[in-house]
């Protein structure tokens, strides 16, 4: 009986399989998991190649014809560069209104706050809980700006949407 090498196995959730047979079910899976629903680029030009090697030599495409799949396919790339280039305009886009709202939010630092939240209850029921506190500080954390609140010396993070008022209820008096 021919003793297996160790090296060239998997033990994959106690089963032990040939490391070849390991990558061939796995290239295997992710060729299932690739989607072919696009036409690309290469594809388009494989097609164009395949197209003017297989035609008939006693009565060829016309040179218009390759011309103007050629102004498609250059049209099409443009639009997938242009596509790619709002992509990233939004990006920047969506930085910049994220620091003009960090510079409106550090504004009110020091300013006192008000917002409501929903707090389980001992009886495990939700109910929405006021909240007032002074602003210490400003944060984004996944994308979303909030604001830092000290209430009582305890400190709470604020999603802005949950602010109902910023600064005195009342005026101070001189």
């Amino acid at each position: 009986m021919a003793s297996s090498n160790p090296l060239n196995t998997i033990n994959v959730g106690g089963v032990v399989q040939k490391l070849s047979d390991y990558e061939a079910a796995q290239n295997q899976a992710k060729a299932k998991d690739k989607k072919n629903d696009a036409l690309g680029k290469d594809a388009f030009l494989q097609l164009l190649v395949t197209q003017m090697k297989y035609q008939d030599p006693l009565d060829p495409q016309d040179n218009s014809e390759y011309l103007s799949q050629l102004a498609q396919f250059s049209a099409l790339e443009q639009m997938t560069n242009v596509s790619k280039g709002l992509s990233e305009v939004s990006k920047i886009v969506d930085n910049i209104n994220s620091s003009v709202l960090i510079g409106q939010l550090s504004g009110m630092i020091g300013q006192p706050v008000q917002w409501i939240t929903e707090v389980k209850g001992s009886d495990g029921k939700t109910e929405k809980q006021n909240f007032e506190g002074k602003i210490i500080g400003v944060s984004i954390t996944d994308g979303q700006p909030s604001v830092i609140a000290d209430v009582n010396g305890k400190t709470h993070q604020v999603e802005v949407s949950k602010i109902v008022r910023v600064g005195r209820l009342t005026a101070e008096k001189p």
